[in-house]
């Protein structure tokens, strides 16, 4: 079983930049597909971007695409989110997550098998 411990937020200014780690513990980090996820108050946890296994795919939602960057360095078991350009509406907890199988990762939230924690960004304007 894969637990997931994010760290690397904080609060910055608009224009800044930030990167967030996802460390895995366990075997199997390196054999699924990862995702990052956020969730602003009172809104629902909404996908942000994921890498295949092999970092060969990778996918982003509009709102980050250009501006954020997913990487992965499976002899670490860690998994990034190097998050450029931040703005006001970045704003949320960002969750890593762990998919279900090496490629094609489910960016519906219901389908995450396995959660971290969450670690804080607040970005200022």
């Amino acid at each position: 079983q894969v637990q997931l411990v994010e760290s690397g937020g904080g609060v910055v200014q608009a224009g800044d930049s930030l990167t967030l780690s996802c460390s895995g513990s366990g075997r199997s980090f390196s054999s699924y597909a990862m995702g990052w996820f956020l969730q602003a108050p009172g809104t629902q946890r909404e996908f942000v971007a994921s890498i295949s296994w092999d970092s060969a795919v990778k996918r982003y939602s509009d709102s980050v695409k250009g501006r954020f960057t997913i990487f992965r360095e499976n002899d670490k078991n860690t998994m990034y989110l190097r998050m450029d350009n931040l703005k006001p509406e970045d704003t949320a907890v960002y969750y890593c997550a762990k998919g279900s199988n090496m490629v094609h990762f489910n960016p519906d939230p219901r389908y995450v098998e396995t959660w971290g924690q969450g670690t804080q960004v607040a970005v200022s304007s």
